[in-house]
């Protein structure tokens, strides 16, 4: 693997293992959990706007994404204009069904056994807290990553499309993706259904999982001569 692919994946997982621990060392997650609780009401902010809306309506952008996606991908095989964005189409198309999909919500969420907020002695419920890293009995947890977090992180996924041909666009496509995965992460923290760490790690996952594919649809060499093809230069 070259070298700047490697550091290309070590860099997010780098920074989402040094909050973790920083997270951990502060106690945090069970302290910014507390500031959404209280202990006549709940997590009565959790049911106030703009969190209900995004709970409900929040993964809309990521599916207009995705069907924008499919549907480039169909009409190339229909529209000589249009086969040009038949390898970007399909990408974010399987992007979306395995980051938030397979990897974010079955694989790890299905069966990590992460209690939520809601769920823990802390805040009213019966099980007890676990670091992420310890994951416990599958379906009897389901906090560990966050599935909305997820969907909306995926709203970065233009950013692999852009990174080569439109790098200053591709920056702020990523910056906006960011935000708003944070955004439908807070709002389940609000709702006691996730921890920092979860949405972090959802944010994480998400990412690799598109640069993954970025490297394996071969995104990086769009727009490279044919002669560059298969240079061992730089990226």
């Amino acid at each position: 693997m070259k070298t700047g692919i490697l550091v290309d994946f070590l860099v997010p997982l780098l920074i989402a293992v040094a909050v973790t621990v920083a997270i951990d060392l502060a106690g945090a997650d069970l302290a910014v959990q507390s500031l959404f609780y209280s202990q006549g009401a709940g997590w009565a902010q959790g049911g106030e706007e703009p969190w209900v809306f995004l709970y409900r309506y929040g993964n809309i952008p990521a599916f207009v994404i995705g069907g924008l996606g499919a549907m480039a991908f169909l009409l190339s095989f229909l529209s000589a204009k249009l086969r040009q964005d038949r390898k970007a189409g399909l990408f974010i198309v399987v992007f979306l069904i395995l980051g938030p999909g397979l990897i974010v919500n079955t694989v790890f969420k299905d069966h990590w056994g992460r209690p939520r907020p809601a769920e823990i002695v802390q805040f009213g419920g019966t099980e007890t807290y676990r670091p992420f890293w310890q994951p416990g009995t599958p379906v009897q947890g389901r906090s560990f990553p966050s599935g909305h977090a997820a969907v909306g992180f995926f709203t970065t996924a233009p950013f692999f499309i852009l990174r080569r041909k439109a790098p200053g666009w591709a920056r702020r496509v990523l910056a906006a993706g960011i935000l708003y995965g944070m955004l439908m992460g807070l709002g389940r923290m609000i709702q006691g259904g996730h921890f920092l760490t979860d949405v972090i790690w959802a944010g994480c996952l998400v990412y690799v999982t598109g640069l993954f594919l970025y490297y394996l649809f071969r995104l990086d060499r769009d727009g490279l001569p044919d002669s560059l093809e298969g240079s061992e230069g730089p990226l």
